[in-house]
């Protein structure tokens, strides 16, 4: 059987500190690289926060292109695993929810979040769904809200990839948390019947300003059902075998 190692970083939240979310996205990648892992996610906006108003958002955007995010690379690790980062960009003035793919220093790629909420107005939606690739294993990215959309999973699907990565950043009241808990693998799970995929998601655990949330990364299988997930309410690393030949894999829970 041919597998991949992978891995869904569950992070505490951090807002306007991205020297506090590098610090801590080292320490995760050292311990990923550890274990042999070669594809590590983290969630949706970890490096400057989920920040959606626009004053806010301005303020910590990076353009990629920039000295700033130049300096934001060169801090992450020079080795494997690839890292999948959520952030929030800036281009030509306009903003972007966006996930990068950073390898051994180098940017890969980027994924702008297609589907917005109406409290995402300061953001600008993106059109493209980039196939990525590392050795067998071809993935693509939704963002969130993305995985309500059976489009966007079909869009990855079409691109050729086996899997979806999830990031997400879901702080919400604890009465509305503790809903909408078996509702994002449910719908994550329909999205991977619809379209033949797996998806690994990522996602912010803790409490902040009354606000929770719970944690719900796991991998839901092509048939929709999730064979893995991390305690809630808890950091944590989501360790498992991808098998990139279609058979079965193994999930570890660090």
């Amino acid at each position: 059987m041919t597998s991949i190692r992978i891995a869904a970083a569950q992070t505490p939240e951090f807002r306007e500190n991205v020297g506090a979310a590098l610090d801590y996205a080292v320490r995760v990648a050292a311990r990923a690289e550890a274990d042999g892992v070669a594809l590590l996610v983290y969630p949706e906006g970890f490096l400057q926060g989920y920040l959606t108003d626009e004053a806010s958002a301005r303020r910590v955007a990076l353009d990629l292109a920039s000295a700033e995010f130049a300096a934001v690379l060169d801090r992450l690790p020079k080795s494997e695993p690839v890292l999948v980062i959520g952030l929030i960009e800036i281009d030509n003035g306009r903003l972007f929810n966006t996930a990068v793919v950073v390898e051994r220093g180098v940017l890969l790629g980027r994924y702008r979040k297609t589907h917005l909420l109406p409290g995402e107005r300061a953001f600008e939606a993106g059109k493209e769904s980039p196939l990525f690739a590392i050795g067998a294993l071809r993935f693509g990215i939704n963002i969130c809200y993305d995985t309500n959309f059976p489009e966007a999973a079909a869009k990855v699907a079409a691109s050729g990839a086996s899997l979806i990565l999830c990031l997400s950043n879901n702080m919400m009241p604890r009465e509305k948390a503790e809903i909408f808990k078996p509702l994002h693998n449910a719908v994550r799970g329909e999205r991977c019947r619809e379209a033949g995929l797996w998806l690994i998601s990522s996602d912010v655990t803790g409490e902040r300003d009354g606000a929770h949330r719970l944690g719900t990364d796991g991998r839901a299988e092509p048939a929709g059902h999730v064979v893995a997930q991390l305690p809630l309410e808890e950091p944590g690393l989501l360790v498992f075998d991808f098998p990139c030949d279609g058979q079965d894999a193994g999930a570890r829970l660090k």
